[in-house]
């Protein structure tokens, strides 16, 4: 497995948390759980993505600016979680900042799938892409459980 197919794993995993999400309503069990997971998914993911993906991707010039600009959305959805975690969850801002996170967790992964990758693919050698996959999968799952 390389890099790009690593990545592609959670990403498919943080859409379909992300739509069923915001299908949520009121202070349900499911809203709840399906939130934990979602938070947890974005956070060992951008994690292991700024490591195993980002920081190599800034040593080079066709890849420093998408990797800098991929980090800085992943601390704007950081801001979304958090906004939704000091909100009451019943409330109509909550359903309206889960949208709004939807939005931007799309909006990221589509940037990075037809963007950086493409990018990275002519920056990265094919053991470099393996190698960083491993890297990331580690750490993803090392983070997985640290929450």
């Amino acid at each position: 497995m390389n890099i790009f197919e690593a990545l592609r794993t959670s990403h498919e995993t943080q859409r379909t948390l992300a739509d069923q999400l915001i299908l949520t309503s009121g202070d349900s069990k499911e809203r709840a759980v399906l939130f934990r997971e979602l938070k947890l998914e974005l956070a060992a993911h951008a994690a292991a993505e700024e490591r195993f993906f980002y920081v190599p991707l800034i040593a080079h010039d066709m890849t420093q600016e998408p990797s800098r600009h991929g980090i800085a959305e992943h601390h704007d959805m950081d801001k979304l979680v958090k906004k939704l975690e000091d909100t009451d969850v019943s409330s109509p801002a909550w359903l309206a900042t889960a949208r709004e996170l939807h939005h931007k967790v799309f909006h990221h992964l589509k940037d990075e799938e037809q963007g950086v990758f493409q990018l990275a693919g002519k920056v990265l050698t094919e053991a470099e892409k393996i190698s960083l996959a491993k890297g990331y999968e580690g750490e993803f799952v090392s983070q997985r459980t640290k929450a």
